[in-house]
Formats: C-alpha cells, sequence, structure tokens
C-alpha cells in the first residue's frame, strides 16, 4: 500500500488515510452563509482523510474578505450543519478554520465602517497583503488594508470570547473538531510577530507576552471542546519578512513547547515558500518536531512524492494538498490510481458560482 493511503491516529480519531485537504477560501457565499453547494463542494473532496474547512471568521469584525461563510450566527452554523452531515455521510472528517484578520480588512467590511483591529496601530504595507471587497462601482476586488487601531488590553479577552463561542457553535453544527487560524499574518500572528507588536503591556514585549493572546485563546477553545479537537496553524517564516531577525525560532518553539504540554489534536505548519523553494525545510521541520512531538501536518505547494518522504521520515505526519483538491475533488484515488493530477483555473478560485468550484471531474477509469 501506498503510504498516504494508509490509516492514521489523530488524537483517538481513526482517519482512513494521511490526505489533509487544507483550508481555501473561495467567496462564493454573499450572504455569508454556507448552503447546499457548499455541502456538495465539501463532500465531493470527502475522501480525504481530514478536511479543515475554509476559514469561518468568527464576528463581524474578524472578516476581511467578502462572501466568506462564517460561524457567530445561528443561520450559518445550521448551514454549516449541512456541510459536516454531508461529509459524514461520505465517510470523511472536518475541523472548522476559526478566523480574525485582524488588520488585513477594510473598513467596508467592518461593524459601522470602523476600524480593524491589531496589536498595534501600523498600517500592513506589504502589497501581497490585501483585502477582498465590492467596491464603491460595485465591482469585486482586492484593496489594500485600511489603517488599524489597537485593540485595547481589556479587549483582547473579548476577541478570545469570540473564538470560544466560534468553538462552540462549530460543535454545534458538526464538526469534528477546530483548528486556530495564527499564520499568515493574521491577528494571532500579527500579535506574535515583534515587527507588528509594538504594546508595551502584558501582550508585548517577551515572547511570552507575545505568544499569550493565541495561549489563552487556545486554553479558553479546550475548555469548550478539550485538547483533542483542538488544532492550530503556524506559518514560522511567512511572506511578510518586514524585522524578521532571529525571532523565529525562540518564538515558534516557545509555542511548540506551550501546545505540546497541552496535548492538543495537531499543529499545521504552512510553508510559504521563497523563490519557489520551501522556507520551511527539512533541518527546520526537524527542530520544530524536537519541541512538538505530536502530529504535525505541513502544507504548501506539497506534492504526493513530498508527502512521502517527509511521513516515511517521520519529519512530518501528516502532509496537506490545497489547489490540487480545487480541480481534483477526487484527489487521493488519482494518487492511489496513479492518475494525472488537473491543474485548477486561478480565474475561479475568489467568487462565481459554481464553475471552478462544483463543476471539476473525477477522472473517469477504465472500469466504470
Amino acid at each position: 500500500m501506498k503510504t498516504l493511503l494508509e490509516k492514521y491516529d489523530l488524537s483517538g480519531r481513526e482517519l482512513h488515510n494521511h490526505f489533509v485537504m487544507a483550508p481555501m477560501t473561495r467567496a462564493r457565499r454573499p450572504d455569508n452563509i454556507p448552503d447546499d453547494e457548499t455541502a456538495v463542494y465539501y463532500r465531493q473532496r470527502a475522501s480525504a482523510g481530514l478536511i479543515v474547512s475554509e476559514g469561518l471568521p468568527v464576528s463581524p469584525e474578524a472578516q476581511g474578505y467578502i462572501a466568506v461563510p462564517g460561524i457567530w450566527t445561528d443561520q450559518q452554523v445550521a448551514g454549516w450543519k449541512l456541510v459536516t452531515d454531508a461529509v459524514h455521510d461520505a465517510g470523511g472528517t472536518m475541523f472548522a478554520q476559526l478566523w480574525h484578520v485582524g488588520r488585513i480588512s477594510h473598513t467596508s467590511l467592518q461593524p459601522n465602517g470602523q476600524a480593524p483591529v491589531s496589536s498595534s496601530a501600523k498600517k500592513i504595507v506589504n502589497p501581497k497583503f490585501q483585502a477582498f471587497i465590492y467596491k464603491e462601482d460595485g465591482s469585486e476586488g482586492r484593496v489594500d488594508p485600511s489603517e488599524p487601531r489597537a485593540l485595547e488590553t481589556d479587549e483582547v479577552a473579548r476577541v478570545t470570547s469570540d473564538f470560544r463561542r466560534a468553538a462552540r457553535n462549530a460543535s454545534t453544527a458538526g464538526f469534528d473538531g477546530v483548528e486556530l487560524h495564527a499564520a499568515n499574518n493574521y491577528l494571532f500572528e500579527q500579535f506574535l510577530n515583534p515587527a507588528m507588536n509594538d504594546r508595551t503591556d502584558q501582550y508585548g514585549g517577551s515572547v511570552e507576552n507575545r505568544a499569550r493572546f493565541a495561549l489563552e485563546t487556545i486554553d479558553a477553545v479546550i475548555e469548550e471542546l478539550g485538547a483533542t479537537r483542538v488544532g492550530i496553524r503556524l506559518s514560522p517564516r511567512n511572506q511578510d519578512y518586514t524585522g524578521q531577525d532571529g525571532w523565529i525560532e525562540e518564538t515558534y518553539n516557545y509555542l511548540a513547547d506551550e501546545l505540546a504540554e497541552r496535548r492538543i489534536a495537531y499543529i499545521h505548519l504552512n510553508d510559504s515558500r521563497i523563490g519557489g523553494k520551501p522556507s520551511l525545510d527539512d533541518a527546520f521541520l526537524k527542530s520544530f518536531r524536537a519541541h512538538f512531538p505530536g502530529t504535525l501536518i505541513l502544507a504548501g505547494a506539497m506534492s504526493f512524492e513530498r508527502g512521502e518522504q517527509l511521513v516515511e521520515a517521520g519529519i512530518i505526519d501528516l502532509p496537506a494538498f490545497g489547489q490540487p483538491f480545487i480541480a481534483n475533488p477526487d484527489l487521493v484515488e488519482r494518487y492511489r490510481d496513479d492518475v494525472v493530477v488537473a491543474r485548477p483555473d486561478r480565474d475561479t478560485f475568489y467568487g462565481g458560482g459554481s464553475k471552478g468550484y462544483t463543476d471539476y471531474p473525477r477522472a473517469v477509469h477504465e472500469d466504470v
């Protein structure tokens, strides 16, 4: 049997194989509520051992992109119940990714047109990070984020409570667990990164303080669901390199140690890649593994070959695939049967209807 087809024990939950479908924003729900087509999309891909949902904003304030289904209302919970029922009926396992974009947002997306919140009032200047909004002419498009404001010290607990409530809603909606999105320059990373975090309270300065918000939120979610139903996504070497000059290993090794003590379900690392090459090389992964012996997932331009190599070497436990799952709802079967993997249409990644969402065909096998 091919390595990635073997079953895997995820904190006592048996996964049918080692494939993880990585979280991917698809921006298909203008009313922010998942529907029957959302359920079709995920059900089509339920042969993955684990599906991690697209990022689900935990509150109206948490949004940075239009047409993304959230998890803060009863209607959204009911919509996600359609999705998890469909995935479970197909034999799949699904975690919800809980999301707050922080400063990567726009006033047009915020309640009452307020400023987005962050660890500081620093505006992001990297053009790779933009909000996705309805422009003044009614068209959809990317724009630079608005200038944020720093969360007051006593507001941080409110955001943690939003995540706690979102975790409870996700459980009600039938998700098998949740993943906190602490990667890709979003709110948790805005606290972790000293180039973004200039606070002088208990959430800024030392590595312990910068990690406090993420760990307090992890603890709150664990209280709701139990550690075996909680994961987290991290991107230690992100695409925004401002001021990244030695703090990364200290910060993320500290986080790994703390998360290992809590025995969470997994850490999901996102490799943002530099110049087409992995930014999280084998040496980094091996060092990180020494601090976190639990389940380690890796995403980022993953190939079957690299996934097999890393799993067989014990460097990671589960490889996560993003874009390949868009165009290949039967990605697991294509791996099993050595079928060519189709390429997705990038023009239909975000927004629109069924085209590029639920209309990708499965491979036609000779015995069909």
